[in-house]
């Protein structure tokens, strides 16, 4: 439909505008047969108007949005650079506009404009049950033009009766599963018919907060390769969420495919078998993105605008014509988020982990924070709330973070509980009787409620989105010690038919994921054993209440203090208490005399050092614990998805600084290096997410083990803020070096300013150069112990260089090191 125009810029940071809209548009649907959960294709339709204009306008303001995904076009070009619009939300609370100035496309005289409709998020597939109408059976449209002729003339056109309905030659339109083009379909030449109006009641449009997705980036592909006749396998080099762009489309008739994935297998082809999900009934549910265009009478280009697509390889089926790499170009697809923080070292490895954790949140902010790009997409609580305040070391994070928590507002339900994800497709607020709602509840993610908050306030220091979240945090934390109080777990009961005094604050009913995705492992015969697969009633009804305690206590904590923050000196009086009887139940419950956990797990011992539940009396003795489980496995971790991120920070913090180094740069699996030596640009769900026999598990682009990269940026550089600064106002630079790394730096761009920090060792001397933003202040501590206060202004220090052990280093992995071109920070 023609060229692209791009957003001016002053739109491009604002897209729907300060102003509230005065709607006099109405909803108009696409004239269809009603459409059902049984339908396998749906494509997009166009909304059409034309009308007059006596001359070309002073200015002229569009404001749209939908109920699915939409494009505009006026006079035959795109509008914007806005992608996938309005945007993911819980659409039945929540709905977003968006704002373009389209004054340059509009001329004197006939003018059109197109409105291309698909099912998007609202009526297409969500999550890994592939749920679809989870929010209705009809789209639909709204679009407001206001249009300025000068001299205070001036003329408003909105969506109503007088649209028409056409066919699209998008017939094919899925988020998750494609977009299917035919060119020959001219829709000039289609009868067109009504549209509908007003059978939809929305919620009024407001402003998102967060920055719009787009095409953020395009690559070159890495390698196009003949697999067969007819087929080849492209290889974009890195893992990412997108689209492939092809300009070779063959004479009219001919169909090209192109099926995506993250792997291939040992015979180089496209492999996505590992994305497929056993249901609750036994079943297989495939996963499957495929996108498919078929010529028309005149060159065109294939961009897939109504899909998008986690992978790295694309299997491109051409029957009798060849193509070549350069007819294809790699869109990189995401919220267009500022880019905030840039880590160099002297190790590559560590630096491509670095770019493996950062390509990981890459792939995973499609307009909300979710899980993987793949297969389930969605945005699951516990996942950002391990990864955010990493996240806003790496982006600007800000408006992206508090749009998606109005959507974990929109989806909690009035007794407190939030959903798993939000949005959320399970609808659980309006469905209370479905056995999955437990699974929002589970410690770690129902209290992504609190802490992605306070992550996102100690990162910018809004104390608005704080008392945006208020009520939800409350109902929340009041929901979780109500269950404590109420709720045992069939061992408890076990052992005492009566509760036990502090048993009102151990957090252990009715479930919990616990730690997640921990490393397997084998028997004798070197096979996996896998707990969930082997027996899953018996994994999933396990005692967690220890996961489940720590976290009512860190949660609980944390409230009272934004409830000081807020001036809510009750309430924050109150939950102090609450927290303190909650750790001294933790300590009675699941802590020994000796210092050990009951549960006596690393994740354990690193949650109770983490969150400060060990007594100071024994806390030697915990981390001692800790080390000697490490020593135990070959000093190889054993944490999951709760608390890989702070495992290495627990024990840097303890006095084992050289044992986190040793764990960061192990090699094999588990490892984090591992997964770069078997071929990840992304990082791993499932620490074996590519066994040794070359076969892909689970999902190669989940980032909430990638948080270990906060190691790098907060211990090896030494930068973080202050205890009890919010917004960067103060912080510490404290490197440690070990590992055998000889330099060092992160350059970051605070709310207050940049502060660069670099460090090298040469001549037996460290040396560190640091800037510190104007109105904030830092402390430097030395590796010999020499502690400095600085204002603002660039810093010069130095002491005898420490001695860096290099007995963790193993023989490096090799390949190509793919860098993004926004990998340089700015000048």
């Amino acid at each position: 439909m023609g060229n692209t125009l791009k957003t001016p810029p002053d739109l491009a940071q604002n897209p729907a505008g300060t102003a509230p809209v005065k709607w006099t548009a109405a909803w108009i649907s696409p004239a269809e047969s009603e459409p059902t959960a049984a339908q396998d294709e749906r494509g997009a339709y166009i909304l059409r108007r034309s009308f007059d204009l006596p001359a070309r306008p002073a200015a002229a303001t569009l404001y749209a949005t939908a109920l699915g995904v939409y494009e505009v076009f006026l006079n035959g070009i795109r509008v914007g650079d806005i992608e996938l619009a309005p945007g993911s939300t819980s659409y039945d609370e929540t709905l977003y506009a968006q704002k373009y100035d389209v004054a340059d496309l509009l001329i004197p005289g006939g003018n059109r404009i197109d409105v291309v409709l698909s099912d998007g998020w609202f009526r297409g597939r969500n999550s890994g049950a592939q749920r679809r109408n989870v929010w209705g059976n009809t789209t639909a449209a709204l679009a407001q033009l206001e249009i300025d002729l000068g001299s205070g003339a001036g003329m408003t056109l909105g969506t109503d009766r007088d649209w028409i309905t056409l066919p699209s030659p998008i017939v094919r339109a899925d988020l998750m599963t494609g977009q299917t083009t035919d060119f020959r379909i001219d829709p000039d030449r289609a009868e067109p018919g009504p549209v509908r109006v007003g059978v939809v009641t929305p919620p009024t449009p407001s402003r998102s907060p967060a920055p719009p997705v787009r095409r953020v980036e395009e690559r070159k592909p890495a390698a196009l390769t003949r697999l067969r006749d007819g087929v080849s396998i492209l290889d974009a080099g890195q893992n990412l969420s997108g689209w492939v762009r092809l300009t070779s489309l063959g004479p009219e008739g001919t169909e090209t495919v192109l099926e995506f994935g993250e792997h291939l297998d040992a015979g180089g082809d496209l492999t996505t078998t590992h994305l497929d999900m056993k249901t609750p009934q036994g079943g297989l549910l495939e996963f499957r993105q495929t996108d498919r265009v078929i010529a028309g009478n005149s060159p065109g280009v294939f961009e897939p605008r109504h899909t998008v697509h986690g992978f790295r390889y694309v299997r491109v089926s051409h029957p009798g014509r060849e193509l070549s790499s350069d007819d294809f170009t790699v869109v990189v697809v995401h919220s267009d988020l500022e880019r905030r923080g840039w880590f160099t070292c002297s190790d590559p490895d560590l630096e491509r982990l670095h770019e493996a954790a950062l390509w990981s949140f890459r792939g995973n902010i499609v307009d909300v924070p979710t899980d993987c790009p793949t297969r389930e997409r969605s945005g699951w609580t516990g996942d950002y709330q391990v990864f955010a305040p990493t996240a806003a070391m790496l982006y600007d994070v800000h408006g992206f973070s508090r749009k998606w928590l109005q959507s974990v507002r929109d989806d909690q339900c009035e007794d407190g509980l939030p959903a798993a994800f939000s949005p959320d497709s399970a609808r659980i607020r309006h469905h209370p009787g479905n056995p999955s709602r437990v699974m929002g509840g589970s410690a770690g993610w129902g209290d992504a409620t609190v802490l992605v908050p306070w992550a996102i306030y100690e990162a910018y220091g809004d104390t608005e989105l704080l008392a945006e979240s208020w009520d939800s945090m409350t109902r929340w934390v009041d929901y979780a010690l109500h269950l404590a109080k109420t709720a045992r777990h069939p061992s408890r009961i076990a052992r005492s038919e009566t509760p036990l005094p502090h048993e009102q604050y151990i957090w252990d009913a009715p479930f919990h994921y616990g730690e997640w995705l921990e490393p397997k492992r084998r028997r004798a015969d070197g096979s996996l054993i896998d707990p969930m697969a082997e027996n899953p009633y018996a994994y999933m009804s396990a005692d967690r209440g220890e996961v489940g305690t720590a976290f009512l206590y860190r949660t609980t904590k944390t409230l009272s203090r934004i409830a000081g923050i807020l001036g809510h000196t009750e309430a924050a009086e109150r939950y102090r208490r609450v927290a303190e009887s909650v750790r001294e139940a933790w300590q009675t419950e699941f802590l020994t005399p000796e210092g050990h956990t009951r549960e006596d797990t690393q994740a354990a011992y690193v949650r109770a050092l983490a969150f400060g539940l060990v007594p100071e009396s024994l806390r030697e003795a915990a981390t001692e614990r800790l080390v000697r489980l490490i020593h135990d496995v070959g000093d190889r971790l054993g944490t999951g998805f709760l608390s890989s991120g702070l495992l290495l920070p627990a024990l840097a913090a303890n006095g084992h600084t050289d044992l986190a180094y040793r764990l960061l740069l192990r090699r094999g699996t588990p490892s984090w290096l591992g997964m770069l030596e078997r071929g990840a640009t992304t990082v791993w769900e499932d620490w074996e997410g590519v066994d040794e026999h070359g076969v892909a598990h689970e999902s190669l682009n989940h980032y909430s083990k990638g948080a270990v990269i906060r190691f790098l940026h907060e211990y090896l550089v030494g930068l973080r803020q202050a205890p009890g600064s919010a917004g960067w106002e103060r912080f510490d630079i404290e490197p440690h070096p070990g590992g055998g790394i000889t330099s060092a730096s992160f350059h970051f761009i605070s709310p207050q300013g940049r502060i660069d920090v670099a460090w090298e060792t040469a001549s037996e001397e460290f040396r560190i150069d640091f800037t510190v933003p104007e109105g904030t202040s830092a402390r430097l501590t030395l590796p010999d112990g020499t502690s400095t206060a600085y204002t603002s202004g660039t810093h010069f220090a130095s002491c005898p260089a420490p001695v860096i052990a290099n007995d963790t280093h193993v023989a490096r992995t090799t390949g190509p090191r793919a860098v993004p071109s926004r990998n340089l920070p700015p000048r």
